[in-house]
C-alpha cells in the first residue's frame, strides 16, 4: 500500500495485522477514486470517516487538501492513522478523533467544523450508507455542494439519495463499489 500522487508520491503506508479487520482502500480503487474526483485537491477540508490506515484522507493531503480531520474507534486504526500521518510528514495538517462516528460528526457539528470531502468507509457488514447519510443530515459537517464518497460491498443497495445528499456516480471494483453523494449546494 502506497500514495498514488502528489507530494507524497510513490510513499509507503502502514498496513493493518490483520486486513479482515481493518481493510484498506486498495491503492487501483484509490487512483480510480481520485481520477473521478480530480487529481488535485488544493485548499480542501477532508474528513476520513472510519479512517482505518488513513490512506484516503492522506491521498487527499498528498495531493493538495489544506487540512484532514481523521475518524476512527478501533486502537489499530488509530495508531495506523497516527503513524501513516507521522511518516509522510503530514501530522501539521491531519487530526485524529478516537471515537464513534457518530458522536465524532456531532462535535465537529458543534465546532462548525465544514469538508468539502468526506470519505466513508464503514465496515461492509454494517451495511450503513443510508444511515451515514442520514449522519450526515443530523449532523451538518458537509458543506454546501461538497462530496460524500462512501465505499461499500456490491451486495448492499446504496440509496440514490438521503438528507438531501443525491448520488452522482458509483463505480464498481469486483466486491468494492465506491458510490458518490452530492450536498445541496
Amino acid at each position: 500500500m502506497r500514495i498514488v500522487a502528489g507530494s507524497a508520491r510513490g510513499r509507503p503506508l502502514k498496513g493493518p495485522k490483520d486486513a479482515r479487520v481493518i481493510r484498506p482502500t486498495a491503492d487501483r480503487v484509490r487512483e480510480t477514486l481520485f481520477n473521478v474526483l480530480g487529481q488535485w485537491m488544493d485548499g480542501l477540508a477532508v474528513l476520513d470517516l472510519y479512517a482505518g490506515t488513513g490512506a484516503l484522507g492522506l491521498e487527499a493531503l498528498s495531493r493538495g487538501a489544506a487540512r484532514l480531520v481523521m475518524v476512527d474507534r478501533d486502537r489499530e486504526a488509530q495508531g495506523l492513522c497516527r503513524e501513516n500521518a507521522a511518516a509522510l510528514g503530514f501530522t501539521d495538517k491531519a487530526r485524529l478523533l478516537a471515537r464513534p462516528v457518530d458522536e465524532a460528526l456531532g462535535q465537529l457539528a458543534a465546532d462548525g467544523e465544514r469538508f468539502e470531502v468526506i470519505f466513508a468507509d464503514p465496515p461492509y457488514a454494517a451495511r450503513a450508507a443510508a444511515e451515514l447519510l442520514e449522519q450526515l443530515g443530523r449532523h451538518p459537517v458537509c458543506a454546501a455542494g461538497g462530496l460524500v464518497v462512501v465505499e461499500h460491498d456490491r451486495r448492499e443497495d446504496a440509496p440514490d439519495s438521503g438528507a438531501g445528499f443525491v448520488r452522482e456516480d458509483a463505480r464498481r471494483f469486483g466486491d468494492t463499489v465506491v458510490t458518490f453523494y452530492r450536498a445541496p449546494a
